[in-house]
């Protein structure tokens, strides 16, 4: 979400050498970063180890990326993790990788002032202001997906083609990394009752990522 990462390191996910021309979407490294302090936090090292493993990114277990990555890489690690960890136990590290980025992005990219004006003032002003700052950063992690909004109320997101979801088959939505994000930021600078829900999902079958933020 807002700008966390600027060029991308050498990745362990390499493109083919044919079929698609266009280059692949770039997302900031929260997306994996946050991901593996969130597993080694809830389930230790070794089952992190497996999962990057799973995902072929062991690489980053030496030194996290700071710098933005290969969309490719956070699906293949989000598929990872969604095979490895059944049903609550997913979701209960993806929550916990969109808190702690909600956390990173309110430390380190969200301007301070801008925090001070946004916290009094009105829930639906700053609502608005938030979601514009989301929607012009909205390429560092939507990657080459499409991302569109709308202010509500219930402020909603979609986003066609995420980079969170691709290739997972699911009976419920599995993208919550993000949905826990919005609810982080949205809680802390817009009011402490927002709650975000994804209620649509592209790995259910949907045909976008859509999300609801209400209070």
């Amino acid at each position: 979400m807002l700008n966390d990462g600027s060029e991308a390191p050498h990745g362990t996910i390499q493109p083919p050498a044919h079929g698609h021309t266009a280059p692949p979407g770039r997302v900031g490294p929260n997306a994996i970063t946050r991901v593996g302090e969130a597993l080694d936090a809830l389930y230790g090292r070794a089952t992190t180890h497996a999962v990057f493993a799973d995902a072929g990114l062991t690489g980053y277990l030496d030194a996290w990326p700071h710098e933005m990555v290969d969309e490719r890489e956070v699906a293949a690690l989000n598929r990872a993790l969604h095979a490895a960890l059944p049903g609550d136990s997913f979701r209960q590290v993806t929550r916990d990788a969109g808190r702690r980025t909600g956390d990173y992005l309110l430390a380190h990219r969200i301007p301070k002032p801008v925090q001070a004006v946004l916290r009094p003032a009105p829930a639906w002003l700053a609502g608005r202001v938030l979601l514009k700052a989301i929607e012009r950063h909205a390429w560092t992690f939507a990657g080459s997906g499409t991302f569109a909004a709308t202010a509500g109320p219930p402020v909603t997101v979609t986003i066609v083609n995420c980079p969170l979801c691709h290739d997972i088959r699911a009976d419920t939505p599995v993208c919550d990394t993000y949905t826990a994000t919005f609810e982080r930021l949205f809680r802390e600078l817009v009011s402490p009752r927002a709650q975000a829900t994804e209620t649509a999902c592209q790995a259910t079958g949907a045909p976008a990522c859509r999300f609801e933020i209400r209070w």
